[in-house]
């Protein structure tokens, strides 16, 4: 999978067009270990003031978790790297105005995720995988007050957000 990722990567990279549409939609893709301490969902609805956001949660597999359409795993992916799962799919295939990669430490199937969305604009933390983002911010993630301000900042000069 990881060679198949690193090819798409490439791929993307040579072929990104940034949107300059405004954000009404917000798609987050995080680890479930970031969310279980952060409620990343009511914060971006209080600091952006958008109301359209979806999470998706990075879990590893296990037999005890009960399937939800909240998360993912290693298990929804095939071996090409392709997301099999149709609820995840179609999170993936939505092409959100904003989709924030809520994690700071590598991950094949999290940064996978963020590759393969469809999201107009894309933004994480730096030091992950620049080639990801459109934009990165420095930061980790339990700031994510501080995150959010940055980000909304550099919305509102790029005129996706109204101040």
């Amino acid at each position: 999978m990881k060679k198949r990722f690193n090819k798409l990567l490439k791929e993307k990279e040579e072929n990104r067009v940034v949107c300059n549409d405004e954000v009404y939609t917000v798609g987050v893709i995080t680890s479930d270990e970031v969310a279980k301490w952060l409620k990343i969902q009511d914060d971006i609805e209080r600091i952006l003031d958008l109301g359209n956001v979806r999470i998706y949660n990075f879990r590893p597999y296990s037999k005890k978790n009960i399937p939800s359409f909240k998360f993912f795993t290693e298990k929804d992916f095939n071996w090409k790297g392709e997301p099999k799962n149709k609820t995840f799919k179609s999170f993936i295939e939505e092409s959100h105005d904003l989709l924030i990669g809520y994690f700071n430490k590598n991950n094949l199937y999290l940064e996978n995720a963020v590759l393969r969305s469809n999201a107009k604009f894309k933004v994480g933390f730096a030091n992950v995988n620049a080639s990801l983002y459109d934009m990165e911010i420095v930061e980790i993630p339990t700031n994510i007050d501080s995150f959010l301000s940055e980000l909304k900042k550099y919305l509102i000069v790029l005129n996706k957000l109204k101040n």
